[in-house]
């Protein structure tokens, strides 16, 4: 389940890091990237998150350097002719600026929309905020990690008062006597961590996966449950009605360290096993031989990730999820515990800093007037200036080019038209928009609707921080020059903000940028104010918070919890939750669950991955068992289409006996699989329900 080893050994070159998973693993680059010298990839074995190993992708991740497909130059549409030409940069940012200034003149600043994304560095994540609030005046600013780790991000938050993916290291839960995956494919999205794994089993330790596909990670397990699409809520309740009934609740933890517990015992009392087995599909022998796993165990550490996220009820399954580990008596304790495996690169730092609709750098919330203040000081404008909450991810999406929504868009690091939910939709509001600006390496499928194609540095041609799963702030150093024609991120943004009239400008130096942003974070709850890119750079990353402090600095926080939690009180709060089900439940119409998710060698909407050789790229396909398969009369490789009732898609059918009969998985790299998701959002989160919907299969 580890990396394989690198082709070869290199000489000494830039230590950086993988552009793609929360991972974050350490990596060497040697090579210029020029003139077709191949960029390579070798190992830096002394950094502890991977410790040299590497995924494929993150073997093959220099494949984009000197390719074709990179964008060169700006490029404009003609809107008559529908086609693009090239553009030099002063005419494609003074139109931008133009068509920008008249909508804001016109209709106001929320005419214009920003959308970001969790693969952006902590630089271009705060400045992007920063842009959007103080350039533009904008509050319609959000961004693609609303769908990966908004519902984890709720339920922590509310829980124990803070919103760090990992509370400790991942490294930690090789100590565990049990570590449950709910919604986790590890060994396929974060190959170098299942090594974790490996090491727990081997000193004796169980692992347990809860998911509706026996995924490889699966295989590796000592127990396998799979629940429905959308059952992992009601085996959560089921599982603490369990621990309850018999004797299994540390009663003493409870008391000294929580709240709420007893409203949460009296709302499970319902749940008893056999409704457990009908609601969620597990089998009641099953339930009670986990039930009694965890209650045997002194350490258990209990990990979910987007296939439990993923639903309309997400926040509240990860809510239940928590409930059992508190009940347990393990967040706080060594080797044990709650945390959720974070997806995009970035996708804790990403929303820790400006650019989720509802927050302030440092994870402050934009209502809180404290906060607006405090932010107002480092940037240098009044609070009053600062715009207030805007819509969510999708909401903002589905409201362009409406009366009420954003006239214009910019698009920084994200391929919409590929990754967002109910897709025809939002491609739909796509085209409706006045202006569509894209930032990006190649024409992704967004960058082939936009009105303006601005063409940016990729990972290996900038300098810039990220914050890993652990909560670790990691430095990516450039390795290869910018190609001539290609800008920065933050170029782009301190060049859109001169033209707008920003009342303050907006720095292109990544290292002054994060300097701004641990000012900004200061005495918040993500507190980076102690953390300089030389800390980074001694101590292999440094773990937040970590705030400035006189004299000795301050070490940084590789684990929370172990005194108190960081609500008012010091005690984490139980939560009462109930099972809804999915929002569009299979019929008679549409009798089956359709769930996506990845695999190995792509990654997220594939912009990046399915442009490298060395990478299969077979494109979408539909993950069948035998009995269903044999029901509609379809045979291995056989083309199918999958139908909901938002759209339809054509693939071959991979027949397997690792899912579910009542279910159907497609991956979700490619155009045209999230024209079938549905776009039911959690009330808490706004995580739109991409895990699960009613779907029908047929022979195409």
């Amino acid at each position: 389940m580890t990396g394989a080893a690198p082709p070869s050994g290199g000489p000494q070159g830039t230590r950086t890091h993988c552009p793609y998973c929360s991972l974050q693993c350490g990596m060497t680059l040697t090579g210029s990237g020029r003139g077709g010298a191949r960029l390579e990839v070798q190992p830096w074995a002394e950094f502890p998150v991977n410790e040299g190993a590497l995924c494929r992708k993150g073997w093959t991740a220099g494949g984009l350097s000197g390719s074709r497909e990179r964008l060169t130059t700006p490029l404009l549409r003609d809107r008559a002719t529908g086609e693009l030409r090239a553009a030099s940069w002063d005419e494609a940012l003074d139109l931008v600026a133009a068509r920008l200034s008249d909508l804001r003149e016109g209709h106001g600043a929320d005419a214009i929309g920003v959308f970001g994304g969790g693969g952006l560095t902590n630089e271009k994540a705060y400045q992007l905020g920063k842009l959007a609030r103080v350039a533009i005046g904008t509050s319609q600013i959000d961004y693609n990690g609303r769908w990966c780790m908004s519902s984890a991000a709720s339920a922590a938050t509310r829980t124990f008062g803070i919103d760090r993916g990992l509370p400790f290291p991942l490294a930690d839960v090789e100590q565990a006597d049990v570590v449950v995956l709910v919604g986790s494919n590890l060994a396929e999205t974060m190959p170098p961590a299942a090594r974790h794994l490996d090491r727990l089993r081997e000193r004796g330790g169980q692992v347990v996966v809860v998911d509706p596909r026996r995924t490889p990670t699966a295989a590796h397990a000592d127990v396998l449950v799979q629940p429905v699409p959308g059952g992992d809520l009601a085996l959560a309740l089921g599982v603490l009605h369990l621990l309850v009934a018999g004797g299994h609740v540390d009663a003493a933890y409870v008391e000294e360290r929580t709240r709420g517990w007893d409203a949460v015992a009296e709302s499970v009392a319902g749940w008893w096993p056999e409704r457990v087995e009908r609601v969620s599909g597990v089998a009641v022998a099953e339930q009670q031989a986990l039930v009694e796993l965890l209650a045997g165990s002194g350490r258990v550490v209990v990990l979910t990730a987007r296939g439990a996220e993923q639903h309309a009820q997400g926040s509240d399954t990860v809510l239940a999820w928590i409930n059992v580990a508190l009940a347990l008596g393990m967040p706080g304790r060594p080797h044990a515990g709650y945390g959720c495996l974070t997806g995009q690169g970035n996708g804790q730092g990403g929303r820790e800093h400006g650019q989720k609709a509802d927050q302030l750098p440092g994870y402050r919330m934009i209502d809180d007037p404290e906060a607006r203040a405090h932010v107002a000081r480092v940037w240098g404008v009044d609070p009053g200036a600062i715009p207030g909450r805007g819509r969510s991810a999708y909401e903002m999406l589905d409201a362009l080019g409406t009366p009420t929504g954003p006239r214009a868009l910019l698009v920084m690091g994200s391929n919409i038209v590929v990754s967002a939910p109910r897709a025809t939709r939002v491609t739909e509001r796509l085209e409706a928009l006045d202006l569509l600006v894209v930032c990006d390496l190649v024409l992704s499928e967004t960058a082939a609707l936009a009105d303006v194609v601005l063409p940016v540095t990729q990972w290996a041609e900038e300098t810039g921080t990220m914050t890993n799963l652990e909560g670790r702030v990691v430095l990516r150093r450039q390795a290869v020059p910018v190609p001539e024609g290609v800008r920065s991120d933050l170029d782009v943004m301190a060049g859109l903000a001169q033209r707008l009239g920003s009342p303050v400008p907006l720095s292109t130096d990544p290292e002054e940028v994060f300097a701004e942003l641990g000012r900004a974070s200061a005495g918040g709850v993500a507190d980076y104010s102690g953390i300089t890119y030389a800390r980074i750079e001694a101590e292999h990353g440094v773990f937040w918070p970590c705030p400035a402090t006189e004299g000795a600095a301050h070490p940084g926080t590789p684990r929370l919890f172990s005194e108190r939690f960081e609500t008012p009180d010091g005690r984490a709060r139980f939560h009462a939750v109930d099972h809804r089900g999915p929002a569009e439940p299979p019929d008679a119409d549409y009798p089956l669950h359709l769930t996506t998710g990845r695999v190995l060698a792509q990654y997220q909407s594939g912009a990046q991955t399915r442009r490298i050789a060395a990478l299969p790229d077979p494109g979408p396909f539909v993950e069948m068992h035998p009995q269903l398969a044999a029901r509609l009369g379809v045979a291995d490789r056989m083309l199918v289409e999958v139908g909901t009732r938002r759209g339809t898609l054509r693939a071959p059918a991979r027949v397997v006996d690792t899912i579910r009969p009542d279910t159907v998985f497609v991956p979700f790299h490619w155009l045209g699989v999230n024209r079938l998701t549905n776009d039911a959002l959690d009330p808490a989160s706004r995580m739109p329900e991409f895990k699960v919907c009613a779907a029908r299969v047929g022979a195409a």
